[in-house]
């Protein structure tokens, strides 16, 4: 079969690049292992049905995204190293959870005898992944104290050939940092939260007010609510209790955290409720892109690889349904360090039980609408449709322009087909990818997993062309 032609190569690839990583060893030979098992089974299929062959297509998508991942631990210097080992953790994470669909897909299309084998290489794929990160985190932790140099003399060495500032240095001395994954989501007390003073709200709506503060050592922004729509703190509380047991699913770097809620004076006759977040300095994905900030290719690249892990996270839930429902560039936040998180739907019902239903509550803008949409108005929000809009909030990014001004929507989207020119100087790939996402059949959309795999191959290639 054709599509097989290009695998072989990958397979051999992978197991080559995991005996010579010199970081992540355990993660990199844990994920060849996966591989592995994944490579008999395609030795052994006779048959190639529509669906297997699907199956198979997505795999060696999947391995040549999990190629390039790995090949960038295999050429990084003891600096290097260190340096570039912020994100690992996720990276493993996605390319391991993206085997797990392969996985997933293949046992479906074969039901046969190979897919019990792959059951037991994948089933204890969490418990491994969690014992191969701490033991590869450790290692980067000992390499951190043989250095023993502080960040200025680290900055003067001459092991550093190029010029590092002393803000992307400070990222190796934070590994005891707290993890978001080690705070509870639950019901704050008032007086565990510090205000940053004087008390003053950095954004204010109808309905609330939103202040930065401080818990358990992490920045946070806290949602004070004006004239609640439910003043009952029992019910307020019995929503939010069942919405934290579907959050742990959730957890992601590429999700906006949220710590929980807090309610002061809660037996007294008027209780004032708050909602507990991860603050993210710069504000909304769409506030950025309105600045007069200057974006670079690979920055672009880096935001757009963000923004589908957050999506990749919510629509590979075990609620295969699961969509956001309203996404647009201001529901992605971004931090300092420009990383992008999807925000604007965890705890979304103990919210919507408080707030009130005012003249500024967010309405999804037509621009998003995918074509569908607009022929059928009864057209119910799916994965497809959220893809479709997903595309748009990437043509925003890499333009820096807000979709559609001025435009005839319905007329541009549904009657011409019309899909808004990319800059003349953006990557190929990544503008192919773009316009798969704004297909005008939805059919030709990707997935949220196929999208993750083919960005973060754009990523890496930028990368290396940079270098």
């Amino acid at each position: 079969m054709d599509t097989l032609e290009p695998i072989w190569s990958t397979f051999s690839g992978i197991y080559t690049l995991a005996e010579n990583v010199k970081a992540n060893k355990k993660r990199c030979q844990r994920i060849s292992v996966r591989v592995k098992a994944l490579e008999d089974v395609v030795k052994s299929i006779t048959e190639f049905s529509p669906e297997v062959k699907k199956a198979v297509e997505e795999l060696i998508l999947t391995l040549e995204s999990t190629q390039r991942l790995i090949e960038k631990y295999t050429a990084a210097n003891l600096v290097e190293r260190i340096l570039k080992s912020g994100s690992h953790g996720e990276e493993f994470d996605t390319v391991s959870e993206r085997l797990n669909d392969a996985y997933q897909a293949l046992c479906l299309a074969l039901q046969s005898e190979q897919s019990k084998m792959l059951y037991e290489v994948f089933r204890q794929r969490e418990t491994e992944d969690e014992m191969d990160g701490k033991e590869d985190d450790t290692e980067m932790t000992k390499c951190e104290e043989k250095l023993n140099l502080s960040l200025e003399t680290f900055k003067q060495s001459s092991l550093v050939k190029w010029d590092l500032s002393l803000e992307s240095l400070s990222f190796l001395f934070t590994v005891n940092k707290p993890s978001f994954s080690s705070v509870a989501v639950r019901q704050i007390k008032p007086d565990e939260l510090k205000y940053q003073h004087p008390k003053k709200p950095f954004k204010t709506t109808a309905s609330c007010e939103l202040y930065k503060g401080e818990y358990q050592g992490f920045s946070v922004a806290i949602k004070r609510y004006l004239d609640p729509m439910n003043t009952s703190a029992r019910d307020v509380k019995s929503i939010f209790n069942k919405e934290v047991d579907t959050m742990k699913q959730f957890e992601s770097p590429n999700i906006l955290r949220m710590f929980g809620i807090c309610i002061q004076d809660e037996n007294g006759p008027k209780p004032q409720f708050f909602i507990i977040m991860e603050y993210c300095e710069k504000g909304s994905l769409r506030q950025v892109l309105d600045s007069d900030l200057t974006l670079t290719w690979i920055r672009k690249a880096h935001m757009c690889l963000d923004a589908a892990r957050g999506l990749y996270r919510l629509h590979n839930t075990e609620e295969k349904w699961r969509v956001h429902g309203s996404i647009n560039s201001s529901k992605f936040l971004v931090t300092k360090d420009y990383t992008v998180k999807l925000g604007g739907f965890r705890l979304s019902k103990t919210e919507t039980s408080l707030k009130r239903q005012t003249e500024d509550r967010a309405v999804r803008s037509l621009c998003y609408h995918c074509p569908e949409k607009f022929h059928d108005a009864s057209f119910s929000y799916c994965k497809e449709w959220e893809m479709y809009s997903f595309g748009i909030i990437l043509w925003e990014i890499v333009t820096c322009k807000n979709p559609f001004e001025d435009e005839k929507i319905y007329q541009k989207v549904y009657e011409e087909k019309y899909q808004e020119p990319l800059p003349d100087d953006c990557p190929a790939e990544l503008g192919q990818l773009i316009n798969k996402c704004r297909a005008y059949d939805c059919f030709q959309r990707p997935s949220a997993g196929v999208l993750l795999d083919k960005l973060r191959s754009v990523v890496t290639q930028l990368e290396e062309q940079q270098d």
